[in-house]
């Protein structure tokens, strides 16, 4: 349940355990920590590599096998930047902090998937690949509507800090990993 202050927008206050933090802070916390997410997911795979393809028993630099490298690499940021655009709009249609929420369980979901592949060899490449891709469907959810979330939440005068904090998060998550 909330109770919304008179005073001025976005500065609802949820009761309960959080009653006395603005709704607004909650609101950056969560989109921020979303997209940090996604973005580090998009470039920790370098490191994990050859782990994975360990993993699986797999050498990608035999013939046949590079393009399950190229695929593992570049499917995550071909899906999110081919949906990032499509996802807003249909935040914009059916509610944006719903599209954040159905993004973020499907990233979380395919995370889980990634970390139970039961294939190996070029299965198991296919498998990871599938749920890069799945997983990059609800990073480009998260990404798409976080920014319009926080515009909603924020009034005017703390509108750009909201949305600079959430893109340094998201700059910062490329280079963390």
């Amino acid at each position: 349940m909330t109770t919304r202050s008179s005073s001025a927008p976005g500065s609802e206050q949820v009761t309960g355990l959080h009653k006395h933090v603005p709704y607004k802070w909650i609101v950056l916390s969560c989109t921020t920590l979303g997209v940090l997410m996604a973005m580090i997911n998009a470039s920790s795979l370098l490191i994990a590599l050859p782990a994975i393809f360990r993993g699986i028993h797999l050498s990608p630099l035999e013939p046949g096998n590079f393009t399950y490298l190229l695929w593992i690499l570049m499917g995550y940021g071909l899906v999110s930047a081919a949906l990032v655009v499509t996802a807003g709009r249909i935040g914009d249609m059916f509610g944006r902090v719903r599209m954040f929420k159905i993004g973020f369980i499907i990233f979380t979901a395919a995370a889980l998937g990634l970390s139970l592949v039961w294939g190996t060899g070029a299965a198991g490449a296919v498998q990871i690949i599938a749920f890069r891709m799945i997983q990059a469907a609800g990073g480009a959810m998260m990404m798409a509507n976080s920014a319009a979330i926080l515009t909603d939440v924020f009034p005017a005068d703390q509108r750009g800090m909201a949305l600079g904090i959430n893109g340094v998060s998201l700059l910062a998550g490329s280079f963390l990993a």
